[in-house]
């Protein structure tokens, strides 16, 4: 219908390109209907779908333009906005990127440029699937890292922590995570605790990072944080740094945390391709309460 439409010369064009717009962005906003971005290897399809007819799909990033009439990424690394154009008509998609991945053969020694990222370990000695090196890195900047990637978080939420001079970062978030953390702060919200102070304790880390910076205490070595797909989490509303009384018993502490866990539960009870783990944990003397929670791909609990 959309097709006919844009080839009809007597037809609104910008009307059915608000159409098509919509039919292109809206099957890339997740199961949560909240995600601004989709993150692509160079020169990958877009979506699973084609552009009506006669129309032409145009990534922009900075001086940088590229255009496609079927729906495949730049052939360049970056972070691009997009528009649809038929003829003299053209549609911005003002709240959505496409983001294109660096890609992981360009790591020499550890590092891409100056920023040193190490090396993945394998799983008893053989990389299985879910623990395969990352093909591809997200490129941020001091510019792009207020990219947003859903209604509620940017990329600058997931950044490692160490490195904090070093221009641009290679990063690696899976977009899976990013749409269950959005479906878990809607359930809490429909039980009256409001999403605006969540905050990301910790996001991605670099295989060096999750080894040996920081307090490597509790860490994983084979961390799912490593691979883009795990997030600690707390909701801070009052902007104190810590972790809110969520079950308002009057006290903060892991029992808040276990307000998140229940969330997630009834998560991935109604959205079971976004089965992962859940963590809670206890506040100590560097931090508040807080919940892991990642897409991995098999329910797990501690």
């Amino acid at each position: 219908m959309i097709s006919r439409a844009l080839t009809d010369s007597r037809a609104p064009s910008v009307s059915f390109l608000t159409d098509a717009a919509l039919e292109f962005v809206n099957p890339l906003r997740g199961e949560s209907g909240r995600l601004r971005a989709s993150i692509q290897g160079r020169g990958e399809a877009v979506a699973e779908h084609a552009l009506p007819s006669g129309t032409t799909a145009t990534f922009s990033s900075g001086a940088a333009a590229e255009s496609t009439k079927v729906l495949a990424a730049p052939s360049r690394t970056g972070i691009w906005s997009m528009a649809i154009a038929l003829g003299n008509a053209i549609k911005p998609i003002t709240d959505f990127s496409v983001i294109t991945l660096m890609p992981a053969t360009e790591k020499r020694r550890g590092r891409i440029g100056l920023y040193f990222i190490g090396n993945w370990p394998t799983r008893g000695g053989k990389a299985s699937e879910k623990y395969a090196a990352p093909s591809g890195f997200i490129e941020v900047t001091r510019e792009t890292q207020n990219t947003q990637l859903s209604d509620n978080f940017r990329l600058r939420d997931f950044l490692p922590h160490d490195q904090q001079n070093v221009w641009p970062k290679y990063v690696v978030v899976d977009m899976k995570m990013v749409d269950k953390l959005e479906l878990v702060l809607t359930d809490l919200a429909s039980r009256g605790i409001p999403s605006r102070g969540v905050r990301v304790m910790s996001g991605f880390r670099t295989p060096q990072y999750n080894s040996g910076a920081g307090d490597t205490g509790g860490r994983a070595s084979l961390s799912r944080h490593m691979y883009g797909d795990a997030s600690d989490i707390f909701i801070d509303n009052d902007g104190n740094g810590n972790m809110d009384d969520l079950n308002r018993d009057g006290r903060v502490n892991i029992g808040d945390a276990r307000v998140i866990l229940a969330a997630v539960n009834r998560v991935e009870a109604a959205h079971p391709s976004l089965i992962g783990g859940c963590g809670v944990y206890s506040g100590t003397s560097a931090h508040g309460p807080f919940t892991h929670i990642d897409t991995r791909g098999h329910p797990a609990r501690w």
